[in-house]
C-alpha cells in the first residue's frame, strides 16, 4: 500500500499539486495546497498538504516562511505512524535549516530522514521522491557522495514504481559535483563530469525521452553547456543544445533563476564579453547551495584571467578555494557520522527512560498514574509522615464527551491536570486515578488545611475558560478529603480506608450540590 492509499480526502488535488511542483509551478501548487489545508478533515491529507507546501516554499525560495511551515508540518505529521512522511519532512527541514545557517540541526535532520526512508515497509513512488529530495539536500550541502547514493536509491525505487529513468536524471547533483572539482583546482575533472552530463542529455534525445525531462533538469543541462563554454571548451552549435533556450526552463524555481543568472555570466565569458561578465557577477544574487558558495568567485577568476588581469584572477581563485575548503567532503562525512552516533546515543537513552516512565505515567495528561500514586503514598506511610488524600471527580464531563466527542474530552482532562497542578503547594502530589478522577496527596497536612486547598482547586476550575474549549458544557469539580492514619499497624489497610473515606465524602458533596 502506497502513502496516498491511506489518504481518504482530496487525493486528486494532492496529486495535482505534486505534478505542478514537478513541472516547476510551485506557486500554483501552494494555492492548491492552501485550499486543501483549509477544507480537509482527513489528518493524512492535511499532513501531506503541509509537507508538500513546505517543499513548494523551498522551491520558491520564500525563506521567511520556512520556520512557520516546518512547525505546521511537524504538528500535522507528529501523530501519524508513517515513516515516509516523517522522512520527507526531515529531508525538507534539513534544507530549510541550511538556508537558516543552522548546520548542526540540518545534519541531524539529514540523518533522521535517511533512517525514516530506510524504515518504509512498502516503498512506492512517494518514497522515491523522498529519496530524491534527500539527495538534492545532500547535494546542496556539498555532501556529494551521499547525494549520489541517495539519488540512485530514488532511481531504483522510481523504476520499480513505473517512474521513467529521466525523471530522476538529477543533472543538478552531478553538476554541483563537477563545479566543486573546479573550485578545488581540478578543471580537467570538472570538464569530464560536465561531458558525461551532456552525454546523458544526448542519450535522452536520441531515444525520444528528452520531452519528459523536468523543467528544472533542463535548466541544469543549460548551465552544463554554458559552464563548459566558459572553461574554453568548444560546444557544437545545435538548436536543441542551445544553452540560452535550456536556461529558460525551470519555471518559478529559485534554483532555475540562479542557473540563468550565472549561466549568462558563463556565456558572456565564452563570447569574450568580459566586462559584462564581471558586471553581471557584481549584481547577481544567488543562493550559495545552488552551485556552491565558491562558484561566483571562480567565474570571476575565469573572466579576469581571460581579460589578462592575472593578479585579479589569482585573488578571485584564492577566494574560491577558501570557500570551497569550508565544504570539504571528507570532514563533512566525519561530521555526519558523529551526528549519527550522537542520535543513536540519545535515542537509546530516551527509549530506556520511556519504558521506565510509561509504567508510572498517565500518557494523556503526563501526570503520575495510579501505580506511581500508590508507591508514593506507601513511601510516605512507611516513613510515618502525616498526609491527606483528596479524590477529585469532574462534574459535567459526561456531557462533554456526548456533545463534543472524546477528543474534546481528552483536551478537558489535559487542561484540568494543568489547572490542578498550578494551584497545588510545593511538595504536594497530583495523579490521574482513572477516567475523570484525579487524586491529590497533601503532605504534612490535616483536614483543616485540606479545605483551603479544596477551595483553591474549585475556584481555579470554575474560572477556567471552558466555553472556548467545549461551548455550552461547563466543567466543575467535586472533592472529598480523608486523612491517612500513618500510625496504624497495617499501612496498606490504612491507605485503602482513607481512599474509601475520601471517595464517600466526595460522593456526599456531589449529592448535596445536585438541585432538590
Amino acid at each position: 500500500m502506497g502513502w496516498l492509499d491511506r489518504v481518504t480526502d482530496q487525493v486528486d488535488a494532492l496529486t495535482k499539486a505534486r505534478d505542478l511542483q514537478e513541472a516547476s509551478r510551485s506557486a500554483e501548487a501552494c494555492v492548491l495546497l492552501d485550499q486543501v489545508i483549509r477544507t480537509t478533515a482527513d489528518p493524512f491529507a492535511r499532513a501531506d498538504a503541509r509537507v508538500q507546501r513546505l517543499s513548494a516554499l523551498i522551491n520558491l525560495g520564500r525563506t521567511a516562511e520556512f520556520t512557520r511551515a516546518i512547525e505546521e508540518a511537524s504538528t500535522a505529521v507528529r501523530d501519524l505512524p508513517e515513516p515516509y512522511l516523517h522522512g520527507h519532512l526531515h529531508a525538507l527541514a534539513a534544507l530549510a535549516a541550511h538556508h537558516q545557517g543552522a548546520l548542526d540541526r540540518c545534519v541531524t535532520h539529514l540523518v533522521r530522514a535517511a533512517r525514516m526512508f530506510d524504515a518504509v515497509d512498502d516503498p512506492d513512488r512517494d518514497t522515491a521522491w523522498g529519496w530524491h529530495d534527500l539527495a538534492m539536500t545532500y547535494s546542496y550541502l556539498s555532501f556529494h557522495g551521499y547525494a549520489l547514493t541517495a539519488i540512485e536509491k530514488a532511481r531504483q525505487l522510481g523504476l520499480a514504481a513505473g517512474i521513467p529513468e529521466e525523471t530522476f536524471a538529477a543533472p543538478g547533483i552531478r553538476l554541483r559535483n563537477a563545479v566543486a572539482l573546479d573550485h578545488n583546482g581540478d578543471s580537467d575533472g570538472c570538464l569530464r563530469v560536465l561531458r558525461d552530463i551532456a552525454a546523458d542529455l544526448d542519450r535522452f534525445r536520441r531515444t525520444g525521452r528528452a520531452g519528459r525531462l523536468r523543467p528544472s533538469s533542463l535548466a541544469a543541462y543549460g548551465y552544463t553547456v554554458a559552464r563548459r563554454a566558459a572553461l574554453g571548451e568548444r560546444v557544437e552549435s545545435d538548436p536543441e543544445n542551445d544553452p540560452v533556450r535550456l536556461l529558460g526552463f525551470g519555471g518559478d524555481s529559485a534554483r532555475a533563476r540562479d542557473f540563468r543568472q550565472l549561466g549568462q555570466v558563463c556565456l558572456a565569458i565564452a563570447d569574450g564579453r568580459l566586462t559584462e561578465a564581471v558586471t553581471r557577477l557584481d549584481t547577481a544574487s544567488v543562493s550559495t547551495e545552488t552551485l556552491g558558495a565558491a562558484e561566483p568567485a571562480r567565474l570571476r577568476s575565469i573572466a579576469l584571467g581571460t581579460a589578462g588581469d592575472h593578479a585579479g584572477a589569482h585573488r578571485a581563485d584564492r577566494t574560491a578555494f577558501r570557500l570551497a575548503a569550508q565544504r570539504n567532503d571528507r570532514l563533512r562525512d566525519v561530521y555526519i557520522d558523529g551526528i549519527a552516533a550522537r542520535i543513536d546515543h540519545e535515542e537509546m537513552r530516551r527509549e530506556a527512560a520511556r519504558f521506565e516512565g510509561e509504567a508510572l505515567t498517565d500518557p494523556l495528561t503526563g501526570l503520575p498514574n495510579r501505580r506511581r500514586l500508590e508507591r508514593h503514598i506507601a513511601g510516605m506511610v512507611n516513613r510515618g509522615e502525616r498526609l491527606v488524600i483528596g479524590v477529585c471527580d469532574l462534574d459535567g464531563f459526561k456531557a462533554v464527551n456526548t456533545r463534543h466527542g472524546h477528543h474534546s474530552g481528552d483536551l478537558v482532562l489535559q487542561r484540568v491536570a494543568g489547572v490542578i497542578n498550578r494551584v497545588m503547594r510545593r511538595g504536594d502530589f497530583v495523579a490521574r486515578y482513572g477516567g475523570d478522577e484525579f487524586v491529590v496527596v497533601l503532605a504534612g497536612t490535616g483536614i483543616e488545611e485540606a479545605a483551603e486547598v479544596s477551595r483553591r482547586i474549585d475556584a481555579a476550575i470554575r474560572t477556567e475558560d471552558w466555553e472556548s474549549v467545549v461551548p455550552g458544557t461547563p466543567v466543575r469539580v467535586t472533592i472529598g478529603f480523608a486523612e491517612v492514619n500513618a500510625a496504624a499497624p497495617l499501612g496498606r489497610d490504612a491507605i485503602r480506608a482513607a481512599f474509601d473515606a475520601a471517595d464517600q465524602q466526595m460522593l456526599r458533596a456531589k449529592s448535596r450540590s445536585r438541585p432538590g
